[in-house]
């Protein structure tokens, strides 16, 4: 398969969960959200010197690259891995990086102001992470074959969650619900998670958590 046919393939499936396009690359710090992304969710690509309707612009510079490997290696925490794969087309250089999912999550992005912030992937969006999210991989990267034990605190999270209808609610309102610490909320809804009892969905810009029936 030659090089424009390959990435005609990749173009016509759309920006994914697994798939981004960048028409240019301008900052290494906004590019470090990306890979952020995708190594805390499955893995997934990112195709450089792609305009968003799948145009093929093509990399316009050796800076570009540059600021790819940077992205990468200087403005995530830690470094990520990535694969860069050069393709050409109607005269044009396009960059495939491919980023698998991390074994050290989170993989923060560091951004101007040398703040680390991780990034989840969820449809073809770069969400910040909750503060959920940051302890399931915390517990996933300190426990081995941790057990889910239903203590006293444990039952009264999830009476606070129960209602007659089938109801999500944000992290806030669940700590108000429930009158247990924020903290203690979500090390809790971590834990379920990670087990099967909770779930965790992203809509209207905000996580929500409900039990699953």
């Amino acid at each position: 398969m030659d090089d424009k046919r390959y990435l005609l393939g990749l173009i016509r499936e759309g920006e994914h969960q697994q798939q981004d396009f960048k028409y240019r690359v301008a900052d290494a710090c906004k590019l470090a959200k990306s890979v952020s992304a995708f190594a805390n969710t499955d893995g997934g690509r990112l195709l450089i010197g792609v305009r968003d309707d799948g145009h093929l612009s093509g990399v316009r510079s050796e800076e570009e690259i540059y600021m790819m490997h940077q992205a990468a290696y200087k403005y995530c925490k830690p470094e990520a891995s990535i694969k860069f794969d050069t393709y050409h087309a109607d005269g044009r250089t396009i960059v495939v990086a491919t980023v698998p999912p991390s074994e050290r999550k989170p993989v923060c992005a560091i951004n101007e102001a040398g703040e680390e912030r991780a990034y989840i992937r969820i449809a073809d969006e770069n969400i910040v992470a909750s503060p959920v999210h940051l302890a399931i991989w915390r517990e996933q990267q300190a426990e081995g074959g941790a057990m889910m034990t239903y203590t006293d605190i444990v039952r009264k999270l999830l009476s606070a969650m129960t209602t007659d209808q089938p109801q999500s609610f944000t992290l806030n309102q669940i700590v108000r619900r429930s009158r247990i610490s924020r903290f203690k909320v979500i090390h809790l809804l971590a834990r379920l998670i990670r087990f099967g009892v909770v779930r965790c969905e992203y809509r209207d810009q905000q996580f929500y958590f409900s039990i699953l029936q």
